[in-house]
């Protein structure tokens, strides 16, 4: 028996790994890092695997603290009460406290098909799927991607960029987040690696066939490969478990990332839904987010209170290739102004930023507690006037 404080962290995302880290600055702390697979996916890159441009992994012992146990395994079930992590195996692990940082992944697709003859690519498993499907290809195959989110726009640009004959299927608009500068700087770019983009009305899948997408206004794409980027969802695990969960089953917390039903529970990243309001599911918020719940943990240990939540956006970044990118400049609350870096620099500032990301879950490994990260004073001002919003509506429905 240990007489430390048993902390486990369900999720070796962003978010995760980087909770474990943090967690390490106590040396009473025992903290285990669950997670299915024994390396580090960057999910930010899988769209360079399926094109065979990157690996998209790294060593675990890269990025986590020697003093951080790594069971590779999944979570079964958390039995709440009885403060323990049922495991897959068979196994189970005791805990004082809990981080979930589960993430997310594909969620299930509601189109025709799709589920049998579309490959997404959340998932490093899901990403190599498609790497041997398109390897059994000549480069000639018709790919077409549904979804013009980021993966969407990312896994169309290498593809293409590759040599692959790519169509990009948008629905109403090419990056609905982006400003109309920067979603005109994309498409300048993809219309020059070849990519067909549609967009506009009818241009929204409605069934995948063996060879073809068919959209909304009748037409029919021929398609070899037909990936699928559109939609994520969270594992049911706490909604399993009896934790209260949003429609999209992120664990409903308070602004210190703490379960609405235990204070021993706390959330991070893709998985947290702070007063019920999320921030976009990205590792630009998980890494700060998987800092704030181990800080709240940390703060409960020591008997102090934990501090809310404070996190600002700066941007969203797209690599369009491997010689260009598009970095779209945002307000702290994430929304797009007319800035954006473009071309080759927007390029280099792309894959500066996702080599960053690991040198931060490097340095935070080395140096629990060093990563600072950006806050955003409005969201206490738009939580207080979504309040009153709905007591208004409550008071109007009476």
């Amino acid at each position: 028996m240990t007489d430390k404080t048993q902390v486990v962290v369900l999720g070796g995302g962003y978010a995760g790994v980087m909770a474990a880290d943090r967690l390490t600055q106590r040396d009473d702390l025992a903290v285990t890092l669950v997670n299915p697979r024994g390396t580090f996916v960057e999910r930010i890159r899988l769209h360079q695997l399926v094109a065979g441009t990157d690996d998209a992994v790294v060593e675990y012992r890269d990025v986590l603290a020697e003093d951080v146990r790594l069971a590779v395994d999944s979570a079964a079930r958390i039995d709440v009460t009885g403060r323990r992590v049922e495991l897959a195996s068979g196994g189970a692990l005791a805990y004082d406290y809990l981080v979930y940082a589960v993430g997310s992944g594909s969620a299930e697709p509601d189109l025709p098909g799709a589920a049998e003859r579309a490959y997404p690519i959340a998932g490093l498993e899901q990403a190599e799927r498609l790497r041997a499907a398109l390897d059994g290809f000549a480069g000639s195959a018709r790919v077409t991607v549904i979804g013009a989110g980021p993966s969407g726009i990312e896994t169309a640009a290498e593809l293409a960029e590759a040599g692959r004959a790519v169509t990009l299927v948008c629905g109403s608009v090419l990056g609905p987040y982006l400003h109309a500068r920067g979603r005109r700087a994309v498409a300048r770019r993809l219309a020059r690696l070849g990519v067909e983009v549609l967009a506009g009305p009818g241009a929204t899948a409605t069934a995948v066939t063996r060879d073809a997408v068919l959209l909304a206004d009748g037409r029919e794409l021929a398609s070899d490969v037909t990936v699928r980027t559109v939609g994520f969802s969270v594992p049911d695990l706490a909604r399993r478990s009896g934790l209260s969960t949003d429609d999209a089953g992120r664990v409903l917390t308070d602004e210190t990332l703490t379960s609405v039903d235990d204070p021993r529970i706390v959330a991070a990243g893709d998985a947290a839904a702070p007063s019920g309001v999320p921030f976009r599911m990205s590792c630009q918020a998980a890494g700060p987010l998987g800092c704030h719940a181990a800080d709240t943990v940390l703060h409960r240990v020591a008997g102090t209170e934990p501090e809310p939540v404070a996190l600002g956006f700066f941007g969203q970044c797209l690599s369009l290739g491997r010689r260009a990118g598009v970095f779209q400049v945002s307000h702290r609350d994430d929304a797009a102004t007319a800035w954006y870096v473009g071309g080759p620099a927007g390029g280099r500032l792309k894959e500066y930023i996702c080599a960053s990301i690991v040198k931060q879950l490097r340095d935070e490994a080395r140096r629990p507690g060093s990563h600072r990260w950006a806050g955003d004073r409005t969201r206490t001002e738009r939580l207080r006037a979504r309040r009153d919003d709905v007591a208004a509506a409550s008071g109007q429905a009476r």
